[in-house]
């Protein structure tokens, strides 16, 4: 069972954004950016959903792929060992578990959060209950294999929110995670 009194001890929004393909993987391989594959619209999509939740966190992994500070957000970059990584203007890196980072998110009054990949960080907030509404948006290609959306939780019912045509053929899906 998900530890769902999390999202009320917390009160903060937290939204996994990710797009995928349409066989449902975040990635064809494990270091590449979702900016080799998705549409322009999505990209904005981004942009502008974590602008709006000011405060992104991501794995070492994904950030690897864009190497750099997101402008006008707060970026908080997972990872196991954060001595290692080399200090970087404007963003932050820790290896507090999802809990404890969302635990002192908000007492520092962050109302908002955006969880921005990968697959193991996505993973583990889920599995910490800790997520209250899904983005994905689903662009028109078949991977076949690759990096799955998440894993490591059990199973979590969603309530289908909005279905937005991005483009001719990209959709975005929000859910919410039912408690």
């Amino acid at each position: 069972m998900l530890a769902r009194h999390s999202l009320l001890n917390f009160a903060m929004k937290i939204t996994l954004i990710a797009a995928i393909s349409a066989d449902g993987k975040i990635a064809e391989k494990a270091d590449q950016s979702s900016l080799d594959w998705t549409s322009k619209e999505d990209t904005q999509f981004f942009i502008e959903t974590t602008k709006q939740a000011g405060t992104v966190v991501m794995g070492r992994k994904t950030f690897a792929t864009i190497n750099k500070p997101l402008k006008g957000r707060r970026l908080i970059i997972l990872t196991s060992n954060p001595s290692q990584d080399a200090p970087m203007p404007g963003v932050e890196f820790t290896s507090e578990g999802p809990a404890e980072l969302v635990r002192r998110l908000a007492d520092e009054g962050v109302a908002q959060l955006a969880l921005a990949g990968g697959s193991s960080v996505y993973g583990q907030f889920l599995k910490a209950g800790l997520v209250t509404d899904v983005y994905l948006t689903i662009e028109p290609i078949l991977f076949g294999a690759g990096v799955p959306l998440a894993q490591g939780f059990g199973r979590i019912p969603l309530k289908l929110e909005s279905i937005k045509q991005l483009n001719e053929q990209s959709i975005l899906l929000h859910y919410q995670i039912k408690i």
